[in-house]
């Protein structure tokens, strides 16, 4: 291969593979890591494809029955307390714990009915060591347990557009209006 033909597919290798694009990206940002999501529709991609928007960001997983429905009922609740202008641009994520059974078609399903807005909304997963960094870097706490549940720790991490964490709660069931506060500042400051 000539030279200039090794420095031109170098550029496309690096740009395919966010080299570069990293070195932009703040030192604290969620961003850095190297996490591969696969979205409701079966779509993959990269989590700093998440960048230039405010995103709230959580974990849970589709056959929990106690906290995890409850997860997604306050982030409803945090939506439902900003105007539409506000709602539409800030980006709701919610990543399982659990890649083994909540599939593409599964996340569709729960997606379905619970009526999220697919505007805003994306319910994905990835393979358990990118859960183990996704829940470190977003500070929950989790333990599959033998009978398939999951004991985990619940938060909404509030993203800022470069992947820095803003803001964050741990109450759940019920609206944080220190966090609602938070939210909407950064909404205001973008």
């Amino acid at each position: 291969m000539k030279p200039l033909g090794k420095i031109l597919f170098g550029l496309i290798l690096a740009a395919l593979l966010g080299v570069g694009r990293a070195g932009e990206l703040p030192g604290d940002s969620l961003y850095r890591l190297p996490v591969t999501l696969t979205d409701q529709n079966g779509r993959d991609f990269a989590f700093a494809q998440r960048g230039g928007k405010l995103q709230l960001v959580s974990m849970f997983y589709t056959s929990c029955q106690y906290v995890c429905p409850l997860i997604i009922d306050t982030l409803k609740k945090t939506q439902a307390q900003l105007t539409p202008t506000e709602r539409a641009r800030l980006d709701v994520l919610l990543v399982s714990f659990d890649p083994a059974r909540d599939t593409p078609a599964r996340l569709k399903d729960v997606f379905g009915e619970r009526k999220l807005d697919a505007a805003t909304w994306t319910l994905a997963r990835t393979d358990e060591r990118d859960v183990r960094k996704l829940a470190a870097a977003l500070d929950i706490q989790y333990r599959a347990l033998a009978n398939g549940d999951i004991n985990h720790s619940s938060a909404l991490v509030l993203l800022d557009a470069q992947g820095r964490i803003i803001a964050r709660t741990d109450r759940i069931g019920a609206i944080d209006a220190d966090f609602i506060a938070a939210v909407k500042k950064a909404l205001a400051a973008n």
